[in-house]
């Protein structure tokens, strides 16, 4: 293989990530997520294995649909409580050299102006080593956190964020020009080469000018995970990385293809978008030995928060379902990609029961993301298929438990993968954009972005 995997660690600033229950197992270090310390050690391990970023998922409400209750998410600790990602970045960007991070931030329920300033500082801070994961945000109870009373349908979300990406491009890189800058003779910036945005738009109306100047990235590298075809457009005019879902290979293979094909049809290099996919690794020096661990971490494992969680990510809730009727795809206000999972892929249609059993089955789903138990070589396998097969460029490793799942894929599955000349040894120099991609760190010209960097200058 020419191409290096691209190896990413997923997380959340929780006490529960996706491995529901597994935070209770005694090894686990979870319990510390409210502590700098554990976000900090965690960033060096990750840099030590020669990871390329820590990418954090983030909610904004609780989960509450499933038996139209948020008792189970609160029981079970299933991403609740849930902190603010952001702020752990800069005291991981200071504990190491090269790693990058990559922040989930919806559009749903920020605004462009103040987002758009605290990611450049972001990326000022962490010397270009910032990404920016766009998600829309399905969760009910996070429209009523914001006053709606109801979820904003599904495709008027992309809509809104389409309009709030064009804000943001014009203020990262259009309103300071690259040499506005001065710090000569007194003057700290040239004002006229400092520009108002004067956006007028449908959902939003920003003056400017963008009160950072720019940063070594001017826009953070742009990830996506929703996988909706409304999603996939959006990914496929916008993003660098997309983060696909599916837990087949036809489905992932079909995500990536369907992606590529919809940014050549923009004008954008297919080659130049990224895909990863979220993988759960048991692994040990032996089968048993994997095994082994696979059963114990099992115990410890809830079901019932897995239920929970595909609810608030849906907003289907299982629980109203006859257990043996068929499982339909139903369009919601939702994550449309966990339900098509279920229901769309396979050749065999599937009662509720059976639904709720795969989604409950620690081996089955694990929260979405595919599941590998075995040796180094058993995983390295399974890895280089996923990427041969579905045309994926990198993994979201999930961690089943903390910080375990991380020091046996480093210890164990790293040198087996650096043996095939399927990862880097070495990190590459540079922003995070240039690291991925090389160049100058800025948006290619074919990025619908990069049209912007003139706007502000005709008076």
């Amino acid at each position: 293989m020419a191409k290096k995997i691209r190896l990413n660690l997923f997380d959340m600033n929780v006490i529960g990530h996706l491995a529901h229950g597994i935070w209770n197992h005694p090894s686990d270090e979870r319990r510390r997520f409210n502590e700098l310390s554990y976000w900090v050690e965690l960033a060096q391990l990750a840099e030590r294995g020669k990871f390329d970023a820590i990418f954090l998922a983030d909610i904004l409400g609780v989960c509450d649909i499933y038996q139209q209750s948020r008792d189970i998410s609160v029981k079970t600790g299933m991403q609740v409580p849930a902190n603010d990602p952001m702020l752990i970045v800069p005291a991981m960007a200071q504990a190491t050299t090269h790693l990058s991070f990559a922040v989930t931030i919806s559009t749903t329920y920020e605004h462009p102006f103040s987002l758009a300033r605290r990611l450049s500082t972001l990326d000022h801070l962490t010397n270009g080593r910032v990404a920016w994961n766009i998600v829309t945000t399905a969760v009910t109870s996070a429209a009523r956190n914001f006053g709606l009373s109801e979820v904003i349908q599904h495709d008027n979300r992309y809509d809104i964020a389409d309009e709030f990406l064009e804000v943001c491009y014009k203020l990262w890189e259009g309103s300071w020009e690259d040499d506005a800058v001065v710090l000569e003779n007194g003057i700290y910036a040239d004002p006229a080469k400092v520009h108002e945005i004067n956006h007028q738009g449908q959902y939003f109306k920003v003056e400017g000018p963008h009160l950072c100047e720019p940063s070594s990235q001017r826009t953070p590298v742009i990830y996506q995970a929703g996988n909706s075809d409304r999603g996939r457009k959006f990914a496929a005019r916008h993003a660098e990385c997309v983060f696909v879902g599916g837990t087949s290979m036809d489905a992932v293979r079909y995500y990536t293809q369907d992606i590529r094909e919809k940014a050549k049809a923009y004008g954008r290099d297919p080659e130049q978008l990224l895909m990863f996919k979220g993988l759960n690794v048991v692994v040990g020096k032996t089968a048993g030995e994997a095994r082994d661990k696979f059963e114990d971490y099992k115990k410890y494992w809830s079901a019932e928060g897995a239920w929970a969680h595909f609810g608030g990510s849906t907003n289907l809730n299982l629980a109203d379902y006859d257990p043996d009727e068929i499982f339909e795809y139903v369009e919601t206000v939702g994550n449309q990609t966990h339900t098509a999972q279920y229901s769309k892929f396979g050749n065999k249609k599937r009662t509720v029961r059976e639904v709720m059993e795969a989604i409950g089955d620690f081996g089955g789903s694990a929260g979405g993301a595919n599941m590998v138990v075995g040796t180094p070589i058993e995983v390295a396998d399974y890895i280089q298929h996923l990427v041969e097969e579905a045309g994926i460029d990198g993994i979201n490793l999930a961690q089943v438990t903390t910080p375990g799942t991380v020091k046996d894929f480093i210890e164990l599955v790293l040198p087996e993968l650096q043996n095939r000349g399927l990862v880097k040894e070495e990190y590459e120099e540079g922003s995070y954009r240039q690291k991925l991609f090389g160049g100058n760190g800025r948006l290619p010209d074919h990025h619908p972005g990069a049209r912007f960097r003139k706007v502000g200058l005709a008076k």
